[in-house]
């Protein structure tokens, strides 16, 4: 994986803590909102990732390239591979039981992901510091040891919940995620 100084973890940097609540291994995690275009169900052409943690510090996932995610006749557009790379990144920090963003993503194409192909992906955290969470992403053509089209390095940034609500639309998260104090 090429990445940068941004997207690696300084010394400092412990690995994830195990939260209270934390999803437990084997779990099957839900979505971020329902019109999420990388994980919502409602949306009509979105990925639809269906994420679980098979350990309680991984994420898995599978996406399966349609036509409506097509950039070159037959391929995958390169950003909704970036997308899907995101979006199991951010399901992962689900794992942290605190809001983060995405504050930098990084993305090496390494093989040509043809429209109809499983992406098989998979996303963890390499450390902790401070608010930053420094994490990687792979997606692998076919099957969980597939060869690998896609990797992603990213950095994410812990927010509060009224992030969202001065940001966003605070009555659909009151709906989606009643669990959530938010405080505008």
């Amino acid at each position: 994986m090429t990445r940068s100084s941004l997207t690696t973890p300084p010394p400092n940097a412990g690995p994830p803590e195990a939260m209270p609540g934390a999803p437990a291994p084997g779990t099957v995690l839900s979505s971020h909102y329902g019109q999420c275009f990388g994980c919502g169900a409602e949306h009509p052409t979105g990925l639809h990732l269906k994420a679980r943690t098979p350990d309680g510090t991984t994420v898995e996932a599978e996406f399966t390239v349609g036509e409506a995610h097509q950039g070159a006749p037959k391929l995958a557009h390169g950003g909704v591979l970036a997308t899907a790379m995101d979006e199991v990144i951010g399901m992962s920090v689900y794992l942290f039981r605190k809001p983060y963003v995405t504050g930098r993503l990084e993305t090496d194409y390494l093989l040509p992901v043809p429209v109809g192909t499983t992406l098989h992906l998979r996303a963890w955290c390499n450390g902790i510091a401070g608010r930053k969470a420094y994490l990687e992403a792979e997606g692998r053509i076919g099957a969980p040891d597939g060869p690998v089209a896609v990797r992603a390095a990213a950095l994410f940034i812990e927010v509060n919940m009224e992030h969202f609500a001065k940001h966003g639309d605070l009555a659909a998260i009151e709906v989606e995620h009643p669990d959530y104090e938010v405080n505008p």
